[in-house]
């Protein structure tokens, strides 16, 4: 039950702080998302991180993975949402957005990923 406490408690506290750059970042008139983008590239990088913790010899509880990996990444990073903007860039005919958008997250986010996982060891 503790766990389940610490995954909603993370998950509020990640879906906040991803509102907040995304309120911040986001602009119509760019046409890149960029605060999902940040946020996913973040939470990458986080991610990568705190299981990389997490993997060398138990520095970082299970408590703690489930608050900040399960938890507060997965309030902070979202698909659905980059899915989203995806198709809308897709549906107003910028190609070329969509392509930066949608390849440049994927290649970053799992270049974070192993970045944050060499930054843990």
């Amino acid at each position: 039950m503790k766990q389940f406490f610490l995954i909603f408690i993370g998950g509020g506290t990640g879906s906040i702080a991803r509102y907040l750059i995304s309120k911040y970042l986001n602009s119509s008139s760019s046409g890149i998302p960029y605060g999902t983008f940040t946020a996913n590239v973040l939470g990458s990088l986080l991610i990568g991180i705190i299981l990389g913790l997490a993997l060398k010899n138990n520095v970082i509880s299970q408590n703690t993975v489930a608050f900040l990996a399960t938890g507060f990444c997965g309030g902070f990073t979202t698909f659905s949402t980059f899915a989203y903007e995806n198709h809308v860039l897709l549906k107003s005919g910028d190609f070329i957005n969509f392509a930066i958008y949608a390849i440049g997250s994927f290649v970053i986010g799992f270049l974070f990923v192993f970045l944050g996982m060499f930054i843990a060891k």
